[in-house]
């Protein structure tokens, strides 16, 4: 197996990362010099498309990071493409049903196991062709997520995460309040009812579970209940909340000073 973030999952471990949705190949450099060793790139609500989030797993990978791909849907030529060019981490979004969950597991299998289409010696996920086992191993070095965000997924929780191939449950908790009326309300506490129910039906039935950073708890809380996959703060938002605290230090800095009242006199 050569996905390491797999490997640590399978170990017990928690694994914290960091999105890119600027869709910069510098952006994704820094991220990882600074310290961030999983990266994900996201293709749904991000900067990048498709094939420019493909091409950002190489500069992830060039940093010495690893790469997650959120592709910007489920259909089986997305998926297919997303794997022959070498993305071994993948999260699905908006996946509702155990039939969504079945259809996507086909697209991303080979045939014996799915329905992948095949052109395994000639892509870059099999280095062109070097890993000459590829078709027949690609399925146990895939990490997929399904992103279950909609209250009416709940009900289906266990068959989904019991479907061969679901790696995680992963819970999209903005789009899982909006589809309770409670959009942008993460601290709601119908929410947070909901969100315990998840973890407690997918920690009974030993189903991985992933989320975003927020909600009003923080990183040690989450991994306290049960998440092993946890996505913190995002590249714009950094980028966003450092410039705006240089700005303040420097207008603080160059403010003009509170006249005394002497000079104040002199200045009539």
């Amino acid at each position: 197996m050569t996905n390491t973030i797999k490997q640590r999952l399978l170990k017990g471990e928690t694994v914290t990362a960091t999105w890119l949705d600027m869709g910069s190949a510098e952006a994704a450099d820094i991220l990882v010099n600074a310290g961030w060793d999983v990266v994900v790139i996201d293709c749904e609500h991000g900067a990048a498309g498709l094939e420019e989030g493909l091409g950002l797993i190489r500069a992830v990978q060039a940093a010495g990071g690893e790469a997650v791909l959120r592709v910007p849907d489920g259909s089986d030529t997305t998926l297919k493409r997303a794997l022959d060019r070498g993305a071994r981490s993948i999260i699905v979004p908006m996946v509702n049903t155990p039939d969504q969950a079945r259809s996507i597991v086909q697209s991303c299998r080979y045939p014996g196991r799915g329905g992948r289409g095949y052109a395994a010696p000639i892509v870059r996920a099999s280095g062109y062709g070097r890993w000459a086992t590829y078709a027949q191993e690609a399925h146990d070095d895939l990490l997929l997520m399904v992103q279950c965000e909609h209250i009416e997924t709940l009900p289906h929780l266990r068959e989904i995460g019991a479907i061969e191939g679901v790696d995680m449950v992963f819970v999209g908790p903005n789009d899982l309040a909006a589809s309770m009326g409670l959009l942008e309300q993460l601290e709601h506490p119908d929410l947070a009812r909901a969100k315990g129910e998840i973890e407690r039906v997918c920690g009974e039935a030993g189903i991985g579970l992933g989320t975003i950073l927020g909600g009003g708890r923080s990183w040690a809380a989450l991994q306290e209940a049960g998440y092993r996959f946890i996505i913190g703060p995002n590249d714009i938002a950094m980028l966003f909340a450092a410039a705006r605290t240089a700005r303040n230090e420097m207008l603080q800095e160059l403010a003009p000073k509170t006249a005394t009242p002497a000079a104040a006199a002199r200045s009539y």
